[in-house]
């Protein structure tokens, strides 16, 4: 099995090194970069033959902060996946960043089993969501009017079959499952994905779920 290389960045050393004592103990997962900041760590991406699979980045860290630093890797890496690691809870932290194409967005008391879940969940469906962050979700969506009136006009903007896809990726189906349940090819799974993301405007997997659970297409009580 391949060696998943992964890179990160947070200002607090001992936070740091922790996480990557942690990290390197997973099997078949290597941590080949850190930085105290996000612009640190763009410094070092450029000077990397290959880059890594996965960053973990601090939201809050001086210089460069989570937010810009995933703004930059999107334009400059778009194959990086991205997990938010940090202190804050507030759901307006949470959707947004979803919403700018994080993969996983994860606390920093969460248990390392947790973060080495997220981290395959990544690679294999493109996002990871626990439950701390769909109830998030739920409190931020509490008494709001969906932004969207996507009902009023589904058939004009996505098809059933993309609603089918797009219901089963919220799921948390990967590719081939999707296709194996529907009765179409990978390759067709993949076509509805990225018409998903074109006519959504979202970024990523990530965001179609923040999507569909905004424009109340799923309720997000059933994906935990």
């Amino acid at each position: 099995m391949k060696t998943l290389k992964l890179g990160i960045a947070d200002d607090q050393v001992l936070f740091r090194k922790g996480m990557v004592n942690i990290i390197n103990n997973f099997e078949n997962i290597e941590v080949v970069l850190e930085a105290t900041n996000g612009q640190e760590l763009l410094d070092d991406l450029e000077k990397l033959s290959s880059p890594p699979d996965i960053v973990i980045l601090d939201l809050s860290m001086p210089e460069l902060n989570g937010i810009d630093t995933t703004k930059i890797i999107h334009e400059k890496y778009p194959d990086i996946k991205i997990i938010i690691l940090s202190v804050y809870s507030e759901d307006r932290f949470v959707t947004h960043l979803m919403e700018l194409g994080v993969n996983a967005y994860l606390f920093k008391n969460v248990e390392p089993d947790e973060v080495e879940k997220a981290i395959w969940a990544i690679m294999e469906k493109d996002f990871y969501f626990n439950e701390a962050f769909l109830l998030a979700m739920r409190k931020r969506l509490t008494g709001k009017k969906p932004r969207l009136l996507i009902q009023d006009n589904i058939p004009s903007l996505l098809s059933q079959r993309e609603l089918e896809v797009l219901d089963l990726i919220c799921k948390q189906y990967t590719t081939s499952e999707i296709g194996e349940k529907l009765f179409i090819s990978t390759r067709t799974v993949d076509g509805h994905r990225n018409n998903l993301l074109e006519k959504t405007g979202m970024k990523n997997t990530a965001g179609l779920v923040v999507f569909s659970i905004k424009n109340n297409l799923i309720d997000p009580s059933t994906l935990f």
